[in-house]
């Protein structure tokens, strides 16, 4: 049943990231690779994946930089329970278009499903290190994990940035997620527990921490 729920969640996810590559006015290829995969995505509506999965492949033979057919293919392949599959597809959109993000994000669910999380979480962090969406989505996974203080670190990190763009919603969000953190971290968080003898300034940090900042 678990894997049954990872499976649906993260075909959600790459249905989501491919309607946002869609949606990019570069996002484009050769008319006749565009046109497989119409064709294609009729097929899947019409429950007939077979077909559909030959014409994304048919695609891609025309056009191995076509964005729509590695993301429609992927989605497919996860649709389907095939994981290690849909990962393979991503890798190689990647190899033939670096910069596509969708490809990247799309992968890091897949690898997430496949309780690979080291590299869900890199291919996330690519290119947005500093992007809310991205650290919360992180926090959340720590959050699944069990990895009380590393979800406690990253909503930090969020509360920090919000600050910086004067998100008030943001840091009023992180504030309270950091203070409950805080208590279930208890003595392992090391912010809020200064060593003897810190100095007036640790020590202030540590009340803070403890306090959500």
């Amino acid at each position: 049943m678990r894997r049954s729920l990872r499976v649906s969640f993260v075909v959600r996810a790459v249905v989501m990231t491919l309607a946002a590559a869609l949606a990019t006015p570069g996002a484009a290829c050769a008319s006749s690779a565009l046109d497989l995969v119409g064709r294609a995505l009729s097929h899947e509506e019409a429950h007939e994946d077979d077909l559909a999965l030959r014409r994304y492949t048919e695609a891609l033979a025309l056009d191995p930089t076509c964005a729509e057919a590695y993301l429609a293919l992927a989605r497919l392949r996860a649709k389907g329970g095939d994981l290690r599959e849909a990962e393979r597809v991503y890798d190689v959109a990647l190899a033939h278009l670096p910069g596509l993000r969708a490809a990247r994000v799309g992968r890091a669910h897949v690898r997430r499903a496949r309780a690979a999380t080291e590299g869900a979480v890199d291919d996330l962090l690519a290119g947005a290190e500093d992007d809310p969406a991205v650290l919360r989505t992180i926090a959340t996974w720590h959050g699944e994990d069990g990895h009380t203080p590393a979800q406690l670190r990253l909503w930090r990190r969020i509360k920090a940035g919000a600050e910086e763009r004067h998100d008030e919603a943001l840091v009023r969000e992180a504030r309270a997620m950091i203070r409950a953190l805080v208590i279930l971290v208890g003595p392992a968080d090391p912010a809020a527990q200064p060593s003897p003898g810190a100095s007036p300034f640790r020590q202030l940090v540590a009340t803070l921490a403890r306090r959500g900042g």
